[in-house]
């Protein structure tokens, strides 16, 4: 097993009864790493992360964590992760200080630590509030913080900013940067929201019907991605016409814009020349990415 993985798959496959979850997935996680595990609901996400965490019991040899086969390692697996999956589990009655003071107890950790954890999602001010009153976000964060508690080196975070508002949502994003950058840790994060994955992850694995159909860096996955140049000026029927009969070829166009496909930078300063020199006033020349959206799309429709 590559010891560069904080998670490895192999060919994991996990049955419900007769209905298979999970089919030949091979997931590569590295360490360090943002890896967002995205697809549609019921595509087999929280499956997976169950069975990463021993919740489900996997087949012998097709889970590894840190390297080592999840069942014959359990507990030095699981003490290695922390993990938000569904809901945190909260006592509404108690502060959040008193929340994470419980588990501090529970685990054997020492309480100063909760001081540190507070800080770190950003609820110190909120320390002696119940949680019970805590925003949907705060609730997040502090499920967060529990999970952080036993110092993890790896977090699964299961739909991490589902029903956030986008204050919450930044603040989710921006902690997950924080915690790969400075802190070392390694985050495995599912979403069915493709630009919320798009914003944070290094690595991304798509997943439908518990099949993996794209597994890559992020920059590989926008490669996968056409790029499309999209024009504005001031008359588009002329420069449709001036492009159509210089060889350009044009992938769309509505009323407002062109789009060609990208080649090269100096073939768009070919073309802006081209449009400028024959009186035309060119208002923008940019490069667009199509969104995991529908590369999503394009994935799925090719398999």
């Amino acid at each position: 097993m590559g010891n560069s993985y904080a998670i490895e798959t192999v060919g994991l496959t996990y049955n419900f009864g007769a209905q298979t979850v999970v089919k030949d997935l091979s997931l590569q996680v590295p360490k360090g790493s943002i890896y967002g595990f995205l697809g549609p609901n019921g595509a087999g996400k929280t499956t997976t992360i169950k069975i990463l965490l021993n919740l489900l019991k996997s087949p012998a040899d097709q889970v590894f964590i840190f390297g080592k086969e999840i069942n014959s390692n359990r507990i030095a697996s699981l003490k290695r992760m922390g993990a938000l999956v569904e809901q945190p589990a909260i006592y509404g009655h108690l502060t959040g200080k008193e929340n994470l003071v419980n588990r501090c107890l529970l685990l054997g950790i020492r309480k100063s630590k909760c001081d540190e954890m507070l800080q770190l999602v950003g609820l110190k001010d909120a320390a002696n509030k119940k949680a019970g009153k805590y925003s949907l976000g705060m609730k997040q964060r502090l499920g967060i913080a529990l999970a952080l508690v036993s110092d993890p080196e790896l977090l699964l975070l299961d739909e991490p900013t589902n029903g956030l508002d986008p204050n919450g949502i930044i603040e989710i994003r921006n902690l997950m940067i924080e915690l790969t950058a400075k802190h070392n840790k390694t985050i495995l994060v599912s979403s069915h929201l493709l630009a919320e994955i798009e914003r944070t992850a290094t690595h991304v694995g798509i997943i439908n019907k518990g099949e993996l159909l794209f597994q890559g860096t992020i920059n590989e996955l926008q490669d996968l991605s056409k790029v499309a140049v999209k024009i504005e000026t001031n008359d588009q029927a002329k420069a449709i016409e001036l492009l159509g009969n210089n060889g350009v070829e044009i992938v769309q166009h509505n009323e407002h814009s062109i789009a060609i496909a990208f080649k090269n930078r100096e073939d768009m300063g070919h073309i802006n020349t081209l449009l400028v020199q024959n009186g035309l006033t060119v208002y923008s020349l940019a490069k667009e990415r199509k969104d995991l959206e529908h590369l999503f799309l394009d994935i799925t429709s090719k398999n």
